[in-house]
């Protein structure tokens, strides 16, 4: 792929489609051919400042454009087999998280990419922000000794919500899927899978039967790691939560690493050691995760994305078996469900 402008689409203009098709502009890497929504005026408006064809059929912006790349922000269920059709006609796929509703979905996309030899890769801004750059560098360093637990935390404001989040048909979770997705990659990117999990998870609803009928809102995850590292996962979304709060708590032997919404702080000694503060929006987050897509694709052997969908997996095995953990109310394996599909975790490592 040469250094021309990438040709794209952007498919679902919600608030994620929207940050996506300014970032894409923004870079000026791309050549934004065409955006769809399912409602006409968002595709009509975006297509006029963007001086592009507005669709409001998912399927007709797929088959009447020779895409370089899709970059998809709708919901899975709206759009699943629309990515498959990208797919099969030669076009990389950029979608935001989750990748998927289960792990068996994920791996049809990714199956599918490598078959056609293009890339299915995952929207992951956060992999971008200089706190978690930060973080991860610290880790890296070992400046917190043997680390033998996480705990991580993610609260949510449920207002104005979607209905279909709370169908677990058509959302395929709740809060730790559509929420947590991003905690967990951070975690994962940063360690190696959990050999177990073990899950309890809730909704608001006023009796039982509601309760199993509906998407979680709530929910405690315990990681096994290995005989001397664990992790938690606490999440809740409710109305009574103004602003989103995610914290992780990263305890090792020789320092403790807290990663929160605006700062990192580097503890060691009981005492704070140093502390890094930023100021990032989500666009500049977007726009330097778009520019390392479009390098990728350009130079993939110099230059691979950090967040593959192959990558993905094992955020998706890692949440397959919570929910199945929660079901069952026993531990679940994530790496089995990986040995199961020929994909095992040792062969799946953060870029």
């Amino acid at each position: 792929m040469g250094s021309e402008n990438l040709v794209t689409a952007v498919l679902g203009l919600n608030e994620a489609g929207r940050c996506l098709l300014t970032a894409a502009a923004s870079t000026g890497l791309f050549t934004i051919k065409a955006v769809a929504d399912l409602d006409q005026q968002k595709a009509e408006k975006a297509a006029k400042e963007h001086n592009c064809e507005a669709f409001t059929d998912y399927r007709q912006l797929v088959v009447q454009n020779q895409l370089d790349c899709l970059l998809v922000a709708a919901e899975t269920h709206a759009c699943e087999e629309q990515i498959k059709t990208a797919i099969r006609r030669k076009s990389h796929v950029l979608k935001t998280s989750p990748p998927a509703r289960t792990f068996a979905e994920a791996l049809e996309f990714v199956e599918l990419a490598k078959a056609e030899n293009v890339q299915f890769a995952v929207a992951n801004p956060h992999r971008f922000c200089t706190g978690n750059l930060v973080a991860r560098d610290l880790i890296a360093q070992g400046r917190l000794g043997h680390v033998f637990l996480i705990a991580a935390s993610g609260f949510f404001c449920s207002a104005d919500r979607p209905a279909w989040q709370i169908d677990p048909q058509v959302a395929g979770g709740g809060v730790l899927l559509h929420d947590c997705y991003r905690i967990l990659d951070q975690i994962l990117w940063d360690f190696p899978l959990p050999e177990q999990v073990y899950a309890l998870k809730t909704n608001h609803a006023p009796d039982k039967q509601q309760r199993l009928c509906l998407t979680e809102d709530t929910a405690v995850v315990a990681m096994r790691f290995n005989d001397a590292f664990m992790g938690s996962l606490v999440a809740s979304r409710n109305g009574q939560i103004q602003a989103e709060r995610v914290c992780i708590e990263i305890h090792g032997k020789e320092g403790q690493l807290t990663i929160a919404d605006s700062e990192v702080v580097l503890s060691c000694n009981g005492r704070q050691d140093q502390r890094w503060q930023y100021e990032e929006s989500r666009q500049t987050l977007m726009e330097r995760l778009l520019a390392a897509f479009a390098q990728s694709l350009r130079t993939p052997e110099q230059h691979p994305f950090p967040g593959t969908g192959v990558e993905s997996l094992r955020n998706m095995a890692a949440l397959e078996s919570i929910y199945l953990s929660a079901r069952t109310g026993f531990p679940e394996e994530p790496a089995r469900i990986l040995r199961m599909t020929g994909h095992p975790a040792s062969a799946i490592t953060g870029v």
